[in-house]
């Protein structure tokens, strides 16, 4: 594994750098004054956002999440990864270089499996930036951790398919401009379980879909983009919109949620030395009992330790990139795991500790510790929570193990 940056990415990162430096953290509070300016009716788009997307689009610096094509920035996982974390430092950046998710899972999902006339319709316009998407999984009335679980039903009826339930944290639907989802249910009841689901391209302005709430998260609604519980009843949708054909959703669910983890992970990174900065500077800033408190061997412990954590997500995330280029997702499914449980990990500690460094400010919305906090949090339990990614590494490392023991057990055998 190379650990330097190839000058294909250097490049994309000092463009991606000045671009936040010039357009991004200049109008972070114009994006909150416009969200501010809403008031109670906070489903809205905020105009900076798009006058910072055209912007982007000029520049050539978007959909560059899109790896080995053309429609996007051709990037791999590596090259793709450290210009995440940048755009990861604010929460809405990702989105003003078209790379946030869940759009980008989404168009990944259309761009690999959809057909023609699939991508015409939704990725084309993803891909422009003028839609967003959504993707249903996680279902209220079931442990969705275990995906096996998911009871919503898509059945054939003629030419179309019938879907019934109830999904939520549905990310993205009370966004005004989210006009299409990809849905996970239950094709065929009886078949192995890993063949029973299916996903299928749910336009949203279709008859019997019912948004039923709105779900906060720790009380902020991450508005405009926002989460939801949404009920499905007698939904009908054209056969030609299921993807590969049925009980190819498992298949189509990891070919889609490895690269997302990544992308969260590298993310997460990025909140992190954002985090760190901040911590850093309140510290050198304020003096108690009559010296700096960063003078204090209590936060030079905690900042030394923020810091190897920071380093050792990183690797540990360009590692499973680079493996997923190289041997493909299924081989790097450890290293996967293993990232999408210590990144958020991390960040929720920096995080934590950066909020104690700024007192009782910390726990307001003036320093974004307390909103940051909420969504890194949820990072521990998007795409899996840790006990199911904890669970698949210690399975890895049981078989090896398990193996040798075995193969010792048949060699004592054959010797009595």
């Amino acid at each position: 594994m190379i650990f330097e940056h190839n000058e294909k990415t250097k490049e994309l990162m000092t463009r991606v750098r000045a671009f936040m430096d010039k357009h991004i953290y200049p109008n972070e509070k114009t994006y909150d004054d416009q969200m501010k300016a809403f008031g109670t009716d906070r489903w809205q788009v905020p105009q900076i956002l798009e006058d910072l997307k055209v912007i982007a689009k000029k520049e050539g610096l978007w959909n560059l999440f899109l790896p080995d094509s053309e429609l996007g920035g051709n990037l791999t996982n590596v090259e793709y990864a450290p210009l995440c974390e940048i755009m990861g430092r604010v929460g809405f950046a990702s989105e003003v270089f078209n790379c946030s998710a869940p759009d980008t899972g989404n168009m990944e999902l259309i761009e690999r499996y959809g057909n023609e006339e699939q991508k015409e319709k939704w990725l084309k316009p993803l891909l422009d930036g003028e839609i967003r998407s959504a993707y249903l999984m996680t279902e209220p009335d079931v442990a969705s951790s275990d995906a096996t679980n998911i009871s919503t039903r898509i059945e054939r009826d003629g030419d179309e398919y019938v879907i019934n339930g109830r999904k939520w944290w549905s990310s993205g639907v009370m966004d005004p401009r989210c006009k299409v989802s990809i849905l996970m249910g239950k094709t065929n009841p009886e078949a192995p379980k890993h063949q029973q689901q299916s996903q299928i391209l749910l336009p949203l302005d279709t008859p019997g879909i019912e948004i039923v709430r709105f779900l906060p998260v720790f009380g902020y609604d991450h508005a405009p983009h926002g989460h939801c519980e949404i009920k499905l009843e007698n939904v009908r949708v054209p056969v030609e919109n299921l993807f590969l054909g049925e009980g190819r959703g498992f298949e189509i669910a990891q070919g889609r949620l490895g690269p997302g983890r990544i992308h969260h992970c590298m993310r997460a990174i990025g909140v992190a030395e954002r985090t760190l900065e901040k911590m850093a500077k309140r510290l050198l800033s304020r003096e108690a009992f009559g010296k700096k408190i960063s003078e204090y061997s209590v936060w030079e412990e905690r900042v030394a330790r923020a810091r190897i954590e920071i380093e050792s997500s990183r690797l540990l995330t360009m590692k499973a990139a680079y493996l997923m280029d190289t041997v493909g997702n299924k081989v790097a499914r450890a290293e996967i795991a293993m990232i999408k449980v210590a990144a958020p990990k991390m960040l929720c500690s920096i995080l934590d500790d950066a909020i104690q460094a700024h007192g009782g400010g910390g726990v307001t919305t003036d320093f974004g510790l307390a909103s940051a906090y909420a969504s890194a949090r949820v990072l521990r339990i998007v795409d899996g929570p840790d006990e199911v990614h904890n669970r698949a590494v210690a399975r890895i490392e049981f078989k090896k193990y398990r193996e040798e023991l075995e193969d010792l057990a048949e060699m004592n055998a054959s010797r009595m």
